[in-house]
């Protein structure tokens, strides 16, 4: 029998590399030499590395299957496509931890096309995109972003679906999804395709069946709950009587279990085939409307506010054009052109964007930096003329 086995111990586990073919040719002599290492270790989690592993019979799926009976921490990791079909079809997958190895490829000089609270979306040929999480251990946030895109899918939105999760040269992994000539919003008026107007309004239409959808409070997270969470951050670096309103306008904010999208925004919404797709999902949650909007709010206007050249980097569009978009998508929202109306619930939106700004420029460290103190001035001065002067969030 060739050598179909290498043994390594790293970090307290035994790691055993499957090589070649294991089937019934040499399954039995597999078997007892993984056995006599998993006795010189005992008490030890086992790892079945199938990096070099080629094919594996129902002769071998029993060795890995008596493995694991002994070994209950037993992990099988890097398999290969055409091995991993084997595990799955043979329910594998659905009994022990199995992991497929992941393909790795290079973003370096590719076109950023999207960006999230998360992750950047670059575009790797005509027909690929893939989202990089800003996280490089983020396979767990991938594998969540996957569950929430196919709850979205199922309540009938919009929505494109990962077909493959990669790693990224220099360092972590990105979800791949096929969107073959599509652009989004924001490349729909730079490049002039469709008109501000219709750009705007396709996606208000988009929103507004995101947010017609009732969801399972337990299937995502609350978006209440995370903006209370940023109002007890900012309670030492706003003056007590202001946190005190922060905090009572929010608490205050009817629970509300309808779908938001929680980082809603053009370089979010991709265009195919005369059809809007979402492609950032990993901030789904459920909640009042208010939220959203100020989302919207600091993606179109509240960033760019505290330093006008955002508006550029951030969306490719001018700071006034963004004030006109966001001017826009808020009158379609609510279905009004009245200024009073429109003036009353941006404030509101305003509240929350500015203090989702506040806590993002301090946890980002930005009292630190001369350009960071300016971020958390001007947040400070808008939130010290807004909370006095709104007296609920809901609209």
């Amino acid at each position: 029998m060739k050598n179909n086995l290498e043994f390594k111990t790293e970090n307290g586990k035994l790691i055993v590399c499957l090589i070649g073919h294991i089937d019934s040719n040499n399954a039995v002599e597999v078997e007892q030499k993984i056995m006599e290492n998993m006795d010189a270790n005992p008490d030890v989690p086992v790892i079945l590395d199938c990096t070099k592993l080629e094919y594996i019979s129902s002769a071998g799926l029993r060795v890995v299957l008596k493995v694991s009976k002994r070994c209950a921490e037993t992990e099988i990791i890097n398999v290969s496509s055409e091995v991993y079909e084997i595990f799955d079809m043979t329910g594998f997958t659905q009994m022990l931890n199995v992991k497929k190895a992941f393909k790795t490829i290079s973003v370096k000089g590719c076109e950023v096309i999207g960006q999230g609270a998360n992750g950047k979306v670059y575009r790797i040929d005509p027909e690929t995109i893939v989202k990089v999480f800003t996280d490089e251990d983020a396979l767990q946030d991938i594998e969540r972003e996957r569950e929430l895109a196919r709850t979205a899918f199922v309540l009938g939105i919009p929505t494109a679906i990962s077909y493959d999760v990669v790693k990224i040269e220099g360092g972590g992994y990105g979800s791949v999804y096929e969107l073959l000539k599509a652009s989004n919003f924001a490349g729909l008026i730079i490049n002039k395709e469709k008109s501000l107007d219709e750009v705007v309004k396709m996606s208000i239409d988009l929103l507004k069946l995101i947010h017609s959808k009732e969801v399972d409070p337990n299937s995502m997270p609350s978006m209440k709950e995370r903006a209370l969470d940023w109002v007890n951050f900012l309670k030492d670096y706003l003056p007590a009587d202001q946190h005190k309103k922060l905090e009572s306008l929010v608490s205050s904010v009817p629970e509300d279990n309808h779908m938001l999208h929680g980082d809603y925004h053009l370089r979010n919404i991709m265009y195919q085939d005369g059809e809007a797709l979402l492609i950032d999902m990993d901030t789904i949650c459920h909640g009042n409307p208010i939220f959203e909007l100020a989302f919207i709010f600091n993606a179109y206007r509240g960033f760019s506010d505290v330093g006008h050249e955002h508006a550029a980097s951030f969306m490719g569009l001018p700071y006034e054009t963004m004030v006109e978009i966001w001017r826009k998508s808020l009158s379609l929202y609510l279905g009004t052109e009245d200024k009073a109306r429109l003036d009353d619930v941006e404030k509101k939106a305003m509240v929350i964007g500015y203090a989702r700004i506040l806590r993002r420029e301090i946890r980002r460290n930005g009292l630190d930096s001369e350009d960071g103190k300016k971020v958390v001035a001007k947040a400070k001065q808008f939130l010290a003329d807004l909370i006095p002067a709104v007296d609920t969030l809901t609209f």
